[in-house]
């Protein structure tokens, strides 16, 4: 992205998540789901890392909150109430840390104090002589709404301080906190919703959020509200973070027990993955973990960047929802011909793993949602369910966006698209059925010999759309597959280990997992004997295409065993435009050809052909018709008088039997292996 593009999306971003801060910290009214407009904060944040100069006063990044409501009494906080940027992933966290020794100019011992980020709103409680004074919130920062009476009813908030130790208590102190709601009350609230037929609540936070700016105190109070308090703004001559939660518990305060120090990053990581994987059995909803330089010298030397310390970061959980860039619309063609549309993504976090596609259901969804190529697209995804596009903002459109057109064409075989109610439909009734075909011999152990992606486990990614053709397999991500219902991370990476592994392939191979009509491995292997020795090396799969471009029709037919209709399938196969398109993304995904070349001893079998039948104790079957053609042999799939050798492993078939009926010699496995030793 030009700095240009970056100002004009920067512009777009920050109009938009000022509407929806506005809204729910205003108007009380929630427009967009807290973990979109995270994604989109983080979006801001990202391109203002990549040009500081665009970084201006207004954007969301350098405030907090929104304006407090008029009828609350204003009340200006001592020093500002700040927030933590986010981040969500490892590297951001690296990269954080990366910045703050940057600017302190020097590496900071990594002694971190680590929180529970709750998902509540953040308060600052004041006490004089140990009496509580006044309660405020947030606000934009500098100036919150006064909610004092509504705070005194919050239970865990001591209304006087009773200090242990003997602790002695400042005439004025300043704490901050967190008020929020308990899942089981927020369960409550929303069962007693529901009887009176009222609607239901979306989630603890915005009741927690709504209870304390109630003008009604009595109506806060029925809410019964939790609070932790974790931070001193009053001097006592603390010096790390970890010393705060000690003094705040003598105080009498209410600490969040799930606090931990560390000293590492890799620490951090382990704390953050521990409480991603058991925040369900906490009372009370938590979005992240904080990290905060546990120091509060170095803390204060690095000051304020905008709205947020430089010292800290929130570093969140995977949202279930977050804003990505909708790349393409590819049509996949099911196994009954029902074409279906799917999203191709700019790469997500999303529940967890990172994905590049999701689904859109079917055409009416996209005019539903009103979707454009290059729309800016919310993607949600919750449990085992997979990715999808559920809403567009419209509003960050730059006016390149393209519109979608349903294909009047299969785009796999060219056939009218025919409408079926709902349903479009290639024309084609065997279409679909072709294409899975197609793929099956694609990845077979003759071909690219792709373990691990067997029928069922295509056709699953097929009717989910995350493959239409067989370049395809070799750009899946393991976040796609992860996605998908019975799939876990570890069995997705190792399929996309598999497909990587296998980018390079023998010249015969490669035309052979083309599936050209009439073209068997043997016709394969010829062709790629000539194409080796007559028109160079090839080592990409437009270059093959190039290759047989030149080749005439006749040239073709003085291959031995090719005859004009095998000669004509393959003339025309290398000049079908779809066929063109399947090869430049093969070419794209990485797809490289080992030439076909003759051995030192390559004649050693020339002339001779073999058929094999039973299992081998050595080797694999392929492994064994791989050698005989090293060495200049033939492998045939069919015993005739003209065959030279049959090789009879274990528990042979009717081959053993016609053998041994047209007296054709048969090897034992010990005679073949001395043969081509």
């Amino acid at each position: 992205m030009t700095k240009e593009e970056a100002k004009k999306r920067l512009a777009k971003l920050k109009a938009e998540v000022n509407r929806y801060r506005y809204a729910y910290h205003v108007l009380n009214k929630s427009l967009i789901s807290d973990e979109a407009l995270d994604s989109l904060k983080k979006d801001i944040f990202d391109l203002e890392q990549e040009y500081p100069d665009l970084i201006t006063p207004d954007s969301p990044s350098q405030r907090v909150g929104g304006k407090p409501l008029k009828e609350f009494k204003k009340i200006r906080h001592a020093e500002p109430m700040t927030s933590f940027n986010d981040a969500f992933g490892e590297e951001d966290i690296v990269a954080w840390f990366e910045r703050l020794n940057n600017y302190l100019g020097r590496r900071v011992e990594p002694e971190f104090y680590l929180e529970l980020k709750i998902d509540g709103l953040a308060i600052e409680l004041i006490y004089e002589n140990g009496a509580f004074v006044q309660g405020s919130t947030r606000g934009d920062g500098r100036i919150g709404e006064d909610v004092t009476q509504n705070l005194k009813t919050v239970e865990a908030i001591p209304l006087r301080l009773e200090p242990k130790k003997g602790l002695k208590i400042p005439e004025r102190l300043i704490v901050r906190g967190e008020v929020f709601l308990t899942k089981k009350e927020f369960g409550r609230i929303n069962r007693e919703q529901e009887k009176k037929g009222e609607k239901l609540y979306a989630n603890p936070r915005n009741i927690a959020a709504g209870s304390v700016r109630q003008l009604d105190p009595k109506i806060t109070a029925a809410r019964k509200l939790d609070s932790f308090i974790y931070d001193i703004v009053t001097d006592l001559g603390q010096k790390e973070h970890s010393k705060e939660h000690e003094i705040l518990r003598d105080l009498g305060f209410k600490t969040n027990p799930d606090t931990k120090k560390a000293f590492s990053l890799k620490e951090v990581f382990a704390f953050r993955n521990h409480w991603s994987e058991n925040r369900e059995k906490l009372p009370y909803e938590i979005d992240g973990v904080v990290i905060i330089l546990n120091s509060n010298a170095v803390y204060e030397k690095a000051g304020v960047i905008g709205k947020a310390p430089r010292a800290a970061i929130a570093y969140k959980f995977s949202p279930k929802e977050a804003t990505t860039i909708l790349k393409e619309i590819k049509i996949q063609v099911g196994r009954t011909g029902a074409l279906t549309p799917v999203a191709v993504l700019e790469p997500v976090g999303v529940g967890g793993i990172t994905v590049t596609h999701a689904t859109l259901h079917n055409f009416d969804q996209i005019k539903r949602l009103g979707l454009k190529i290059g729309d800016t697209v919310i993607v949600s995804r919750a449990g085992d369910v997979i990715p999808q596009v559920t809403s567009v903002l419209p509003k960050l459109r730059t006016g390149k966006e393209k519109e979608f057109r349903i294909p009047t064409h299969c785009p796999i075989d060219g056939s009218k698209v025919a409408r079926e109610g709902a349903i479009y439909r290639c024309s084609n009734s065997k279409c679909g059925a072709r294409s899975r075909e197609a793929l099956h011999h694609f990845v077979s152990r003759a071909a690219f010999d792709i373990r691990g992606l067997g029928p069922k486990i295509l056709e699953t990614f097929l009717d989910e759309g995350l493959i239409s053709d067989a370049a395809d397999i070799f750009t899946l991500r393991s976040g796609d597959i992860a996605a998908l219902p019975k799939f876990g991370e570890k069995s997705a990476e190792n399929i996309v280990s598999e497909t990587v592994s296998k980018k390079e392939i023998s010249l015969a191979k490669f035309i052979y997992s083309l599936g050209i009509l009439h073209v068997g491995e043997e016709t394969a292997n010829l062709l790629a004997q000539e194409i080796s020795d007559f028109h160079g090396q090839v080592s990409k799969p437009l270059e093959l295409q190039k290759a047989f471009q030149k080749i005439t029709m006749e040239k073709l037919q003085e291959i031995p065993d090719i005859g004009p209709k095998v000669a004509q399938s393959i003339y025309d196969w290398f000049r079908d435009e779809r066929n063109l398109k399947l090869l430049e993304r093969l070419e794209e995904a990485g797809v490289t050809l080992e030439p076909a070349r003759r051995s030192e001893r390559s004649a050693k079998l020339r002339g001779q052909t073999f058929v094999l039948t039973g299992s081998l104790e050595s080797m694999a079957r392929e492994e064994a018709k791989d050698r005989i053609r090293s060495l200049g042999g033939e492998v045939s799939e069919s015993v005739s008088r003209k065959t030279t050798y049959v090789v009879a492993g274990t528990e042979p078939g009717s081959k053993f039997e016609k053998a041994k009926k047209l007296g054709v010699k048969i090897l034992s496995e010990k005679e073949f292996l001395s043969l081509i030793g």
